[in-house]
């Protein structure tokens, strides 16, 4: 069996609350509304986090950084993100590509996918060009389309080094 490629699939929801910044793959977005959560919520880079980590069966983001620990109230996610490809590359592993798709009914984030990309990229210090980021809406249905939450999903394929 050839153990060089591993593939990870991440998933995160948080909802939408007034009073909250919305934070988007390590940036900031302009919005009257920002997601819910123990940390800073960033959506987009949980989902990632997660992938990462289930690539090499290392668990989840609850369990390495819980929100039951006061040590991560309002963590900046990048921190979990860099924490977590931190213990991918101590397995001997590297990041071959990210693709990620976030469902955000309002604001619409896709004026600011460079500038999300670029970020991931700088803080998991790869190419952008190894980094997707696609944006959808769920067509006004479900907790998303009501803009009650966001929705983001992430897969990544590393490989060996």
């Amino acid at each position: 069996m050839n153990t060089d490629i591993k593939i990870g699939f991440g998933f995160d929801v948080h909802s939408l609350v007034e009073g909250r910044k919305l934070i988007l793959g390590g940036v900031e977005i302009p919005s009257a509304k920002g997601l819910e959560g123990h940390s800073d919520a960033d959506v987009l880079l949980h989902a990632i986090s997660d992938a990462l980590l289930g690539a090499l069966a290392l668990g989840d983001i609850g369990q390495h950084f819980p929100n039951t620990d006061a040590r991560w109230k309002n963590v900046d996610s990048s921190i979990i993100l860099k924490n977590c490809y931190e213990l991918v590359k101590s397995k001997g592993y590297s990041i071959s590509n990210i693709d990620s798709m976030l469902a955000l009914e309002s604001p619409k984030i896709s004026p600011f996918i460079e500038q999300i990309r670029n970020k991931i990229a700088e803080f998991l210090k790869v190419t952008p060009s190894q980094i997707s980021v696609k944006v959808t809406t769920t067509e006004k249905l479900g907790f998303v389309g009501r803009a009650e939450g966001a929705v983001a999903m992430a897969t990544v394929l590393l490989i060996k080094e």
